[in-house]
């Protein structure tokens, strides 16, 4: 079973640490402390992206990625900013969503965002950063799929 931290879903969900222990207190993001530590399942991850709440504010937080990446000037590094569509089932996009959450966060990177959202068999999943970085994440990732 695959099991997520407070990070993965910060990274999934565009959403802050703060905000998800804020919804963990109201009840809308349940899981469990196994050594100090949230853990959430699958099924516990999906049912809070399902709620209708979340999902405004996931969508909020993915328009600010790319509104961001468009309104930045003066850059001083080439960026690059991917959005990729893509109707797939809901195994495929947990695939995805955990491949780029992972690689997302292998890179260290603060500057490097990602965000998805899902609606039925329509996934988003948008990255920016740097461009060496988001290059180097869908090499990886048009490589292994």
């Amino acid at each position: 079973m695959a099991w997520y931290t407070l990070n993965n879903i910060a990274t999934m969900t565009g959403l802050t640490t703060r905000t998800l222990r804020n919804y963990l207190q109201m009840g809308l993001l349940t899981g469990e402390k196994v050594n100090g530590v949230w853990r959430f399942s699958e099924e516990e991850l999906y049912a809070f992206m399902d709620n209708p709440s979340v999902q405004q504010g996931m969508h909020a937080k993915q328009n600010a990625i790319v509104t961001d990446f468009l309104l930045m000037g003066g850059r001083k590094e080439n960026r690059t900013c991917v959005i990729l569509d893509y109707c797939m089932d809901w195994d495929d996009a947990k695939r995805a969503m955990d491949f780029f959450c992972e690689k997302v966060n292998e890179q260290g990177d603060e500057e490097l965002r990602f965000g998805m959202e899902r609606h039925k068999k329509n996934v988003r999943l948008i990255i920016s950063g740097p461009e060496p970085a988001v290059k180097e994440i869908m090499k990886r990732y048009y490589e292994e799929n």
